[in-house]
């Protein structure tokens, strides 16, 4: 190897070591070992075969060519950024700050600022300095072990590849950064391979991309923001010389917590700079009466930065990345992709849509109420999420959560919520799609048992003799009436006796078909009160599964995620929605029908818009642990849940958003947010018609 060279030791008369004090003989001992071991490191040939490095007893030669050289460099960790369906931030996630630019992005300035500093001779030796080793062999005899520094900027590339490499594990850290000979000398090896393989030019570039700068930063295009709020690019001197100094112990020079220990340091960066002719000194001089002149920009990191209340759609889509397989075949393949960065994520989040939902949220129910309400909005016919928002806002602090309120468990949320009567529409969806005439009347007394036995879609359900019997809402509601009014005044008995007469099963496939799914993953009861809405579901399953009222009958499952590339700017495939047809085309119009009634004439007229058509449903629980609405026009679908989120509130004799209620009903908090989300996200645009059927009831 023709830039390393090789020094033979020199014969020489050996004073006894009985003239010496103890400790200096040592020391001399140590010196001449020390000493032979870099002539030999030196001529890039070998080790002394000594079990402290781990290396082969054989012979020397035989002991450096056995170690690997294949130098595996790992993809730096870079910034995510999560954008809105307009292209706009949402916010930038990352396990290193990180955002890797070439080393024509890079001042100039800094460029020589890093390897005066760290290393002047970088452009002169190979990847070992000769005299850089000889005099830590001296430094570290003397001291009694592995003290001074030697590594070359490649060396300390090498090393840096290793600790990038072991990530967040503690052990495979302490390994890449232990104080240990064992290491250098493998690193030297390495070093080698880099600088055959690379070049000088591409080393300091992997380097300044690389290597930490402290306060969360990695690289020099996130120190540069970091520290200044500028480019790399656009470095100064005295900035670059600060920024190369903190390099060097990124706490102890830390200019944010210890300014006058990085300043310091920097004007020795600036000296080292003039002694080595990169600058003169009178610039040297210049750049050190300079003041500091941070811009310091705040990291901000992850979906608690989330712009628009964005931070729970935000969480929603790093649960989709960790969990589809389309990103990698294993859980740990995907969280290592993931904390990869370097992508960009393009999702569907609709900037209009959020802010409408962020100002309805906001109008009704405010952050410090006992109750929290979340809402979704979904394209029908493409699955899209426009929108999603909670008045609880993402973050860790007081009337604060990271629990996503509008979806499932496995994907953040909670347990799901009772959803009422919002549950009917499935059941009529079912009765209607198997054959069942919406003119049907039934009898619907204000109380009665259920019914029993019901068939299910396996043993069929027995009442339990000591099951309370089940009423209705008010003593009013009363039949017999057929099927428009049942839904219009929400009638508990009419549905009951309905789920009765076609069985349970129709309506579980109806569900499946639908995508209703318990929140907690739960198996679905096969019980007649899910008519009721019993079931434990997300905002975000309701929304989806009306939106194919909406679309003739066509489901489609939810997506978050329109496009992914990469740090090169390549393409990567993203899960799409699927749809299908879960009930005929005439089932969906007579749901419109049924449902358009409820917001025209019944328990919803206080959610229904006035510029176009709606239909939807109310739904409220038992002891009104929970208050629903859900709606849609033919061109946007949004689920509105109000409650306690642990279940533990009645929403009896309550204040919600400044307004006091004697009882909470989904039609007048639910409702209104429904409608003031609707009405702002569709603003400006045109909804076609909903499609509808002449009931038996409604011909003249």
């Amino acid at each position: 190897m023709g830039y390393l060279r090789s020094g033979g030791a020199r014969s020489g008369r050996s004073l006894p070591s009985a003239t010496l004090p103890g400790k200096t003989a040592v020391q001399l001992l140590k010196f001449l070992s020390a000493s032979a071991l870099a002539g030999v490191v030196l001529a890039g040939i070998a080790l002394p075969a000594t079990g402290a490095f781990g290396l082969s007893a054989k012979g020397a030669a035989t002991g450096f060519d056995e170690l690997p050289g294949d130098l595996k460099s790992p993809p730096l960790s870079q910034a995510s950024h999560i954008l809105d369906a307009n292209g706009d931030l949402i916010a930038t996630v990352y396990s290193r700050d990180r955002t890797v630019v070439p080393l024509s992005r890079v001042s100039p300035v800094m460029q020589k600022a890093i390897v005066a500093v760290e290393d002047a001779r970088f452009w002169q030796h190979g990847p070992i300095d000769p005299k850089g080793v000889l005099r830590a062999v001296v430094r570290d005899t003397q001291a009694g072990g592995a003290e001074q520094g030697a590594s070359t900027l490649t060396q300390q590339y090498v090393k840096n590849v290793f600790i990038e490499e072991a990530g967040d594990d503690p052990t495979a850290v302490a390994q890449a950064t232990s104080p240990t000979l064992g290491r250098k000398i493998r690193e030297l090896k390495y070093a080698i391979q880099a600088e055959k393989e690379l070049g000088k030019k591409k080393i300091l570039e992997n380097y300044l991309n690389i290597v930490p700068f402290g306060e969360q930063s990695f690289g020099i295009e996130a120190a540069s923001e970091r520290y200044f709020s500028t480019h790399a690019q656009d470095l100064t001197l005295p900035q670059a010389a600060l920024l190369a100094g903190v390099v060097n112990g990124t706490t102890l020079y830390d200019p944010v917590q210890h300014p006058q220990a990085a300043r310091d340091r920097r004007d020795v960066v600036l000296q080292r700079m003039a002694a080595v002719h990169d600058i003169t000194q009178a610039q040297a001089d210049a750049a050190r009466r300079q003041p500091l002149g941070l811009k310091v920009t705040a990291p901000r990191n992850g979906c608690i930065t989330a712009v628009r209340g964005a931070g729970f759609f935000c969480d929603y889509v790093r649960k989709v990345f960790l969990s589809s397989p389309v990103f990698g075949a294993t859980a740990g393949d995907r969280a290592r992709r993931w904390n990869t960065g370097g992508l960009t994520i393009r999702t569907t989040l609709d900037p209009k849509a959020q802010d409408a939902v962020q100002a309805s949220i906001t109008r009704h129910v405010y952050q410090t109420d006992p109750v929290a309400t979340a809402v979704t909005l979904v394209q029908p016919g493409t699955g899209r999420i426009l929108a999603m928002g909670q008045s609880r806002p993402y973050g860790f602090g007081t009337d604060e959560t990271q629990i996503n309120l509008s979806v499932d468990h496995d994907m953040g949320g909670g347990t799901g919520f009772q959803s009422g009567s919002t549950f009917k529409p499935i059941t009529a969806a079912a009765a209607i799609d198997g054959g069942t005439d919406p003119g049907t009347v039934l009898p619907a007394p204000y109380s009665m048992d259920y019914p029993s036995p019901v068939s299910t879609c396996g043993s069929p359900w027995v009442r339990n003799p000591t099951d309370p019997p089940l009423s209705n809402e008010d003593k009013s509601e009363v039949g017999p009436m057929d099927m428009k009014k049942a839904m219009a005044l929400s009638v508990n008995t009419y549905f009951v006796q309905l789920i009765s007469n076609i069985g349970i099963c129709p309506v579980v496939r109806m569900e499946q078909k639908l995508g209703v799914r318990q929140a907690n993953g739960a198996p679905l009861e096969q019980v007649p009160s899910i008519t009721l809405g019993t079931q434990q579901v997300s905002p975000l399953t309701m929304a989806s599964a009306y939106a194919a009222f909406a679309d003739n009958g066509v489901y489609c499952t939810p997506v978050a995620i329109e496009s992914i590339s990469d740090a090169s700017g390549r393409s990567l495939p993203v899960p799409k929605s699927s749809c299908s047809q879960a009930m005929s085309p005439k089932t969906a119009a007579s749901l419109n029908t049924l449902l358009k009634g409820v917001v025209e004439d019944g328990t919803g007229r206080q959610a229904g818009l006035k510029d176009r058509d709606s239909a939807g449903k109310t739904g409220t629980t038992d002891n009104r642990w929970a208050a629903w609405f859900v709606g849609y026009t033919s061109n946007l679908a949004g689920a509105v849940w109000v409650g306690g989120p642990s279940h533990n509130v009645s929403m009896t004799g309550i204040t919600i958003g400044g307004v006091f209620h004697k009882e909470v009903f989904g039609a007048d908090t639910p409702g209104p947010i429904w409608r003031d989300a609707m009405t702002g996200a569709l603003a400006g645009t045109v909804s076609p018609p909903l499609p509808t059927v002449q009931l038996a009831a409604d011909k003249p």
